[in-house]
């Protein structure tokens, strides 16, 4: 009886550690910047590291990092992004930004990955009792009926809740294209191909 103890606690831990994250919302406006370049009066403040969990680790295991980027217009003309203002590395390598669509494709969690939690399905709780020294079975309960659908629907309903915020975050603050009027900021966030954070650089056309 002990051994099974053990057994369901083990298992009951390996399964809380591969449930579904969650997804903590990333509002770029009110970031607080660390890191910072200037180019003939327009400045770029980005910032690394925002995702957190699973995500995080589909971004260092697909070499993809999504950057906060927020670009202040001291010039005196409008300027587009993507087009009068691009960002480089500091060897002046340009940057490639990924299109929105193939971040999220990229980053997201993946529903289907915890169908297998079904596998749990045929598992049965038995009971058992001493009978002069003898242990026998006294009856059995197909829990597996309720823990297996359990967890893989729980799972799946909170992979999607949660691809579903970040999908709406990467959209909603998309900036290629985006017209930054002189005198103004924008922010916006950014999918780029890098095994690690470097430091950008702003260069205006």
């Amino acid at each position: 009886m002990k051994l099974l103890k053990i057994t369901l606690l083990l298992s009951a831990l390996v399964l809380l550690s591969n449930c579904a994250s969650g997804y903590k919302t990333i509002n770029p406006s009110t970031l607080n910047y660390i890191s910072n370049s200037t180019d003939k009066g327009v400045v770029l403040e980005y910032k690394y590291e925002l995702l957190e969990k699973k995500y995080k680790k589909k971004e260092v295991a697909k070499g993809i990092r999504l950057v906060a980027v927020k670009i202040t217009n001291n010039s005196n003309r409008d300027l587009t992004f993507g087009k009068d203002v691009k960002l480089t590395y500091d060897d002046g390598t340009g940057i490639y930004i990924m299109e929105n669509e193939k971040v999220f494709k990229s980053l997201k969690q993946s529903a289907a990955s915890y169908l297998w939690y079904l596998l749990l399905t045929p598992m049965n709780f038995y009971t058992t009792k001493s009978d002069n020294g003898f242990q026998t079975q006294t009856s059995s309960t197909p829990v597996g009926l309720v823990v297996g659908p359990g967890l893989a629907g729980g799972n799946m309903i909170a992979v999607g809740a949660a691809n579903k915020k970040f999908k709406e975050d990467l959209f909603s603050n998309d900036i290629i294209g985006t017209i930054i009027k002189k005198g103004e900021s924008v922010s916006g966030l950014i999918g780029v191909r890098a095994d690690h954070p470097h430091s950008m650089k702003i260069n205006v056309n």
